[in-house]
């Protein structure tokens, strides 16, 4: 592992926070689990690379809802917030959470239209899962690779993007975006 390279997962209570930090490491990369409200001395004495803000079962406005430190998005380090997490931040930034019309839960598709940045190698990825998969706990027989073009290929021959199935879990929605976020 680069343990000069350090991630750090702050868990606002999702399911996944193990699974998030087990995908940091199974690209090599160290990372620790904290709660969301670990000191902000504490972040700091650890020099994480990035900042991950888990899921979790709230929504922004419960009155026991977990906060942020929101000094957090002023050490110059990314954040990325998933789920709860992002709309936390959103929320802190400026933008609005609210109620959305219809609760959206289970599988549905991820467009992925520029791996450049935040999703570089994910079209890779994709491309190496097994054909049907369904997910963590489906079991894979008989199935061959699926072979996928990258976003970027797929970009210069003109079509559509590279996409790939998804868990959700939430009924929030962020409308408008914090200014300056797209």
């Amino acid at each position: 592992m680069k343990l000069s390279e350090k991630i750090l997962v702050l868990d606002f209570g999702s399911q996944y926070t193990q699974l998030i930090a087990r995908r940091v490491r199974e690209n090599k990369v160290y990372s620790e689990i904290l709660p969301f409200n670990v000191t902000l001395r504490k972040i700091k004495a650890f020099a994480p690379k990035g900042i991950i803000l888990s899921g979790g079962p709230f929504s922004v406005y419960d009155k026991k809802a977990p906060s942020l430190d929101e000094k957090i998005l002023e050490l110059g380090i990314p954040v990325l917030g998933i789920c709860y997490g992002m709309q936390l931040m959103a929320n802190c930034l400026g933008g609005k959470v609210s109620k959305a019309a219809k609760r959206e839960y289970g599988r549905a598709e991820l467009t992925i239209d520029d791996d450049s940045d935040l999703l570089k190698g994910i079209g890779r990825k994709i491309r190496n899962l097994p054909a049907g998969r369904q997910g963590p706990k489906s079991e894979i027989r008989n199935r061959k690779p699926v072979t996928r073009p990258s976003p970027a290929s797929l970009r210069e021959a003109g079509r559509a993007s590279l996409s790939t199935v998804v868990l959700m879990s939430h009924g929030d929605r962020i409308n408008p975006y914090p200014k300056g976020v797209k």
